[in-house]
């Protein structure tokens, strides 16, 4: 053998974090958003909320303790986060079992049939999220307006999404920039306050949670997309701004795109996983059938991600050294 290549006795990196660890703090960075929406739609955010992660964490613990016949792990804090993102991305006016079924589908199906946590290639929260938008369509797109605790539950007066609007192509009547970064606007619950949401990344960002490469990529491509369009017809296109701030990019982009299971491990990847996601955000949005596409587009390249993973490689750690 001619090439030899010096690796360094293993192990190479040490941390103290623990996956509960970790699942508390994505927890604490939900919570702006979590207040936001309960500022926003009231009681229904909170019911829909409880309802959300008591039902992925009993579901776990039953398919763990009397299917599965193994340890039981919801004390991980995996399930919580999967309620939590589960309950972000629907309105606030579910029925509460809707929300039960699309825990079951995210925890039962998307979640304990491929093994656990560690074992699923689809994010379990989008997963149920997606169910529930192709099984009820019509209780899935009814938006209350935000209200505060003036928003009734049970009879939520609705109205159109900022993404709607832009779909039947009335552009002369979106909000503004300010409202979408403050969250009053009608949406899924968790989505509406863009505010809350970057300070969840803050967050994660100086907590080392996450890394930037996700994120950003999947920002700037949607950013730069979107731009692209809006100068060449900025009278049917809108502004990249209002893609940013409007629907679940942030959501999406923040907590979901960046679940350590379900997306790639070396940073080269993370940035062509984020580039496919905005891209194809972008396409669904402006030439799909739904108004909103960022839950497809992660879960998309969320069957790219083995195929990076194997074919991408980052450099090995140590010295290539020739022999002679």
């Amino acid at each position: 053998m001619s090439r030899l290549l010096n690796v360094s006795p293993a192990p190479h990196a040490q941390g103290k974090d623990t996956t509960k660890k970790l699942m508390i703090g994505v927890i604490i960075a939900l919570m702006p958003a979590l207040i936001a929406s309960i500022y926003y739609f009231g009681f229904g955010a909170i019911l829909i909320t409880s309802v959300s992660v008591a039902s992925c964490i009993v579901f776990e613990y039953l398919i763990q303790r009397f299917i599965l016949k193994g340890s039981v792990t919801i004390t991980d804090g995996s399930a919580v986060v999967t309620g939590l993102l589960l309950a972000f991305n629907v309105p606030s006016n579910l029925p509460i079992y809707a929300i039960i079924i699309g825990a079951l589908v995210a925890i039962g199906i998307a979640k304990m049939t491929f093994g656990g946590l560690g074992n699923n290639p689809f994010n379990p929260a989008l997963v149920g999220r997606v169910f529930l938008l192709i099984s009820f369509p019509v209780q899935m797109t009814s938006w209350p307006e935000p209200r505060g605790f003036t928003t009734s539950y049970a009879d939520a007066i609705t109205g159109e999404t900022p993404l709607s609007l832009l779909k039947r192509g009335a552009l002369d009547s979106l909000p503004s920039n300010s409202d979408m970064f403050l969250g009053n606007i009608g949406g899924s619950m968790g989505e509406v306050a863009a505010l809350a949401l970057i300070l969840g990344l803050a967050y994660m960002l100086i907590r080392k949670i996450i890394t930037w490469h996700i994120p950003v990529s999947i920002l700037a491509t949607i950013a730069v997309f979107t731009g692209i369009l809006w100068k060449i017809d900025p009278s049917q296109y809108a502004d990249p701004l209002f893609h940013l701030l409007s629907g679940g990019v942030l959501l999406g982009a923040i907590f979901m795109a960046t679940d350590y299971v379900t997306s790639p491990m070396n940073y080269k990847s993370m940035v062509i996983y984020g580039v496919g996601i905005g891209l194809l955000t972008v396409i669904i949005r402006i030439w799909g059938a739904y108004p909103e596409g960022v839950s497809f587009a992660i879960l998309i390249m969320n069957a790219f991600v083995p195929l990076m993973n194997r074919y991408i490689k980052i450099k090995p750690f140590g010295e290539e050294v020739k022999n002679g």
